[in-house]
């Protein structure tokens, strides 16, 4: 198994790093450009025009990598379901947006229904799957062999439903500095990939392929970043990481390892809750947070340097719980 996910990560590499040179003039020929917001900090004025929607490249390498292994490994169908769903969602509203220059792209009806509806049926395949099942294991319990698996019986409907969308926004608010969402996500992607293998969960070779794929998109996507992966990406990633975590039974890690993501997204609703009962006042110089060290000084490289060797630490703090 760990010749195939190793195959798994240079497959989608060499798909993501092959086709970003493709798909980028194509992109701009489209004009298929990031639209950036005047009151944000002033470097990012300079993106403007920037190509986005290039999550259809990491959608594309992630794709076909598991097309490859789907007959030997059927517990990556689940995960491909919701990463290719959410990345779907996150095409229409991206679509909206940029070439039909709607800026607000899908309503926020229009994609919770489209998020409930992908989620509610992996939710009925999570329910019915004796490998599954509605347990969840607690870190640093004892692991998966000696460890405590809390039985959320009824509840556990609602809560897949939080942890698929809570995690799915989290990432789509961490996608807003070069190489920021992509780096965090190569790490946790890592991480899951490392417990996939020493549990034989059998879908290794999936979150091996996101592993790949985003390491091919970073060269691109890295400072000065020549693409950006926008909803296209984001969505699906945040689909991949609550997916894998739920199918290998540790949705309890998601906040350990992808602490970025929360705080990313706490930090907007802290910030919009402050603003509103306080008639104007903010408690961040900008939400999400990445733009309040970005307009303290921080350089762009620095928050993503910042925020990426947190993650390698709280990925190993997480393993120690297993």
């Amino acid at each position: 198994m760990i010749n195939e996910t190793i195959l798994a990560i240079i497959i989608a590499f060499a798909i993501s790093a092959i086709l970003c040179p493709i798909v980028i003039p194509f992109l701009h020929k489209l004009k298929f450009g990031q639209q950036v917001r005047n009151d944000g900090p002033q470097a990012q004025l300079k993106k403007q025009g920037t190509p986005t929607m290039g999550g259809l490249v990491i959608l594309t390498s992630i794709t076909i990598t598991s097309l490859f292994y789907i007959h030997d490994y059927p517990r990556i169908i689940p995960v491909l379901f919701m990463t290719v769903g959410f990345g779907i969602i996150g095409f229409l509203d991206d679509y909206i947006k940029i070439v039909m220059k709607r800026s607000e792209g899908l309503n926020p009806k229009q994609k919770l229904a489209g998020q409930i509806i992908i989620t509610g049926i992996f939710v009925y395949y999570l329910m019915n799957s004796s490998e599954a099942g509605t347990t969840a294991l607690i870190p640093f319990t004892g692991g998966f062999q000696n460890g405590y698996f809390l039985d959320l019986g009824i509840l556990f409907v609602p809560f897949v439903f939080c942890v698929v969308l809570g995690t799915d926004n989290g990432v789509n608010f961490t996608d807003g500095l070069d190489g920021l969402c992509t780096s965090v996500t190569i790490l946790v992607a890592t991480f899951l990939t490392i417990v996939a293998l020493g549990e034989d969960s059998g879908i290794s070779p999936i979150t091996g392929a996101v592993v790949g794929s985003l390491l091919g998109f970073l060269l691109f996507n890295v400072y000065p970043a020549r693409v950006f992966m926008g909803d296209t990406g984001s969505l699906a990633l945040g689909g991949f990481v609550a997916s894998s975590a739920l199918m290998m039974r540790m949705p309890f890690f998601i906040p350990i390892v992808g602490l970025i993501y929360l705080v990313e997204v706490l930090s907007v609703i802290m910030q919009v809750s402050y603003f509103k009962a306080t008639k104007g006042k903010r408690i961040f110089r900008m939400a999400p947070i990445h733009h309040h060290f970005e307009l303290g000084g921080w350089s762009e490289t620095r928050v993503v340097a910042v925020f990426s060797i947190t993650t390698a630490i709280l990925c190993l703090l997480a393993y120690l719980g297993l």
